[in-house]
This record gives structure tokens, sequence and C-alpha cells, in this order.
């Protein structure tokens, strides 16, 4: 049969996109489904400010009347300001291992960016950092966490066939803590903290952390603002982000270090991991989803390194190392012994270094394909 392409327009298409990978991964055991409201709520404009600033179009691929593909296509007017050139982002690809169905997903998306005025696409990219990115090409035999994808090992050379070409990488570790850190570890995180002024704040409840909210992401908005597909947050956005994330966070497991001046150095966010439970749940949490997420929150097996960010002129101060200390005493109280991390550009030598004083393997990796239109 042949293969139809058609935007996405309506209730009926948009479902059809939101519920495609949920078909197309089930027999995939390391796959783990986001929950399909929040999916929904990323790509209307009624529930997401990124409409403000980004031009979207969705389209879907049926084969004899079922959906065998989807791709999406951004033009995010604040990182093309940012960047200077006229570049646009393609979203949540996702295919059957049937080259004409991706031949022709990616056709459609580059369309429309030329018609746009764009000169290059880049991918698979979300409206933010926050958001999807990345295409997977090693560690499909890993449960990614939460906020990571997993993708087709397929997917690779597909994109290869379609002319695409690296931007960048993304990496990811498997942290082991130890049972006790060297004192070493101590007698550093002391001298930094009387040479600097710092100090460490820990958190026991919501109520807590509830006025750093806003100043995390302002942190955020310096911390990464150099990096690869990252650009200045409106106010909207963070509290977006808030409202998705914050709610499913244990205090416990957020970091934060002030100066001397009592302002934000660093933090950092980590979460129980919520990979096996999310994958229980399958993409809802009704009837039984949020039992299983609370279960893995309250009594945590392994942790995700969800954020860190320290402000760029003490980046190499050694205030991560104050932050991971912090992180590794909680997760020693709670007897986890692994932490996986999100995805680090892989030239962001800075981050990557952090993890050189505890045993680790870095198992994962993303990419970000580009392509001259």
């Amino acid at each position: 049969m042949s293969i139809v392409i058609k935007e996405v327009t309506d209730k009926k298409t948009l479902n059809d996109f939101v519920n495609l990978p949920y078909s197309l991964y089930k027999k995939e055991d390391k796959w783990v489904p986001p929950m399909k409201k929040d999916e929904l709520h990323s790509l209307m404009p009624e529930t997401n400010p990124a409409f403000e600033f980004c031009k979207v179009k969705l389209w879907v691929a049926y084969q004899d009347n079922k959906c065998v593909g989807r791709i999406g296509g951004i033009i995010n007017s604040l990182w093309i300001e940012k960047k200077g050139e006229n570049i646009g982002r393609f979203t949540r690809p996702e295919f059957i291992d049937n080259k004409e169905v991706s031949k022709l997903l990616i056709e459609t998306v580059e369309k429309w960016f030329k018609e746009e005025g764009m000169v290059e696409m880049q991918g698979p990219l979300g409206f933010s950092n926050l958001d999807h990115q990345g295409c997977l090409i090693e560690g499909h035999d890993w449960l990614p966490s939460v906020a990571s994808d997993y993708h087709m090992a397929y997917y690779q050379d597909h994109f290869n066939a379609l002319g695409f070409e690296k931007e960048i990488d993304w990496v990811e570790f498997r942290i082991t803590f130890p049972d006790a850190l060297p004192e070493k570890a101590f007698k550093v995180a002391d001298m930094l903290t009387r040479r600097y002024g710092l100090q460490a704040l820990n958190f026991k409840s919501g109520k807590e952390l509830e006025p750093y909210k806003e100043k995390v992401f302002a942190l955020f908005n310096k911390a990464f603002a150099e990096l690869f597909g990252t650009f200045q947050l409106p106010e909207k956005m963070v509290q977006f982000y808030i409202n998705k994330y914050f709610p499913i966070l244990n205090p416990r497991y957020v970091k934060i270090i002030l100066d001397k001046e009592n302002e934000l150095a660093g933090f950092l966010i980590a979460l129980p991991s919520l990979s096996e439970a999310m994958q229980k749940a399958k993409g809802k949490l009704l009837p039984f989803g949020w039992w299983h997420i609370m279960k893995a929150l309250k009594k945590p097996k392994e942790m995700d390194l969800m954020l860190t960010g320290v402000k760029p002129e003490l980046q190499k101060m050694g205030v991560v190392s104050l932050l991971m200390n912090d992180l590794w005493k909680t997760a020693n109280e709670a007897g986890i012994k692994h932490v996986e991390t999100t995805g680090m550009l892989e030239n962001n030598h800075v981050a990557i270094q952090m993890w050189k004083s505890f045993d680790h393997i870095q198992h994962k990796r993303k990419r970000c394909y580009k392509k001259a239109l």
C-alpha cells in the first residue's frame, strides 16, 4: 500500500502522533514511556508557551490506514536569534524500519523549512534543551532515565541514508558511589567552603525548596548560555518547566550552594529513578500508574542526575564537587549505589570532568544530526 503523509490538524491526528511510540516500542524492554498527557500538553499552543516564539508543524505517516511514522518541525525564533542562522529543528521522529517512510517524513519537513527560509535542519531537537533531544546511537542495552530517550537502533542507518551528518553528540554516564568518600574529599570541601564563603543547603520539604525555584532557573539561564541548543528561557517557559518537573521532585535530592552574597552559586537536581515505574505505568497515572511512581519516589533503588548548574565564574572552582559530596551523603543514607546522568554535550569538558573522582562508565550516546537545505 502507498504511504500517505498527513499534517496534524485535528484531535485524531494529534493522538496518532502521540500514540505511535507506544505501539512502535511495545516489544522493546528498554523503552521508558512518557506520560501521554505531558506529551499532548507539550504539543498544544494552549498549554505550551514555547508556541509564542516557535512556529510548529507536525506530520504523521499512514500505510494501509495504520500510523507508521511521525515527525515535527520547529522554527524557534529565540534559537535563530542566538545563532544568527536560519536553522530549523526537526523533532520527535519515529518510524517503522521502512526507508520510504522515513524519506517521505524528512522530505515533508524539509519542504516546509525551505518555504520558511531555513538554510539548514538539525535534530532531533525539541523546543528547548529541557525537551526531547538527540537520537540514541549507543547504549541500547541500558534503561534510559526519564529525562533521556530511547530510539530504535536502525534510526542511525536511516539518517545516514538520508544524507545527514553529525552536528554534535551527548554522552551519558553511570556512576557507582563508594561506601565511603576519601578523607581528601572532605578536606577539599572544607577548604572550598572557607575560601569562597560557600554554604550548602539541604531540604526536607517542598515548602523549604519553594523560594529557590525561580532562582534555580535564573542560574540555569546563565550557566547554560553558551552551550549548544540553549537560549534564554522566557518567564512563561520557566513557569512551564517548574510546573512540569518540580511537583515530582524529592526535595532531599535537590542540592544548592550559596555564595558569600547569599546568592545561588550552584544547584544539583537528582531524582530517585522512575524508569521502571514509568514502564509499569504505561504512560498513564490512572488507574495504578501513580502508585508505581510514588513507590519509586519513596523507596528508590537507583538515582537519576537530572540537572546541574554553576555560576560561570565558579565553574572551575570545585563547586560541583561540593554538590556531589552532598548528593553522595543523601544517596548513602538511602542505600543508593548507582546514578544515571542525563546527556552531557561531548565538548562540555567541565561537566564531564566531575565524574573522574567516582567509579563510572560512559555507556550511552545520543546524536544531533544536521543537513544543509
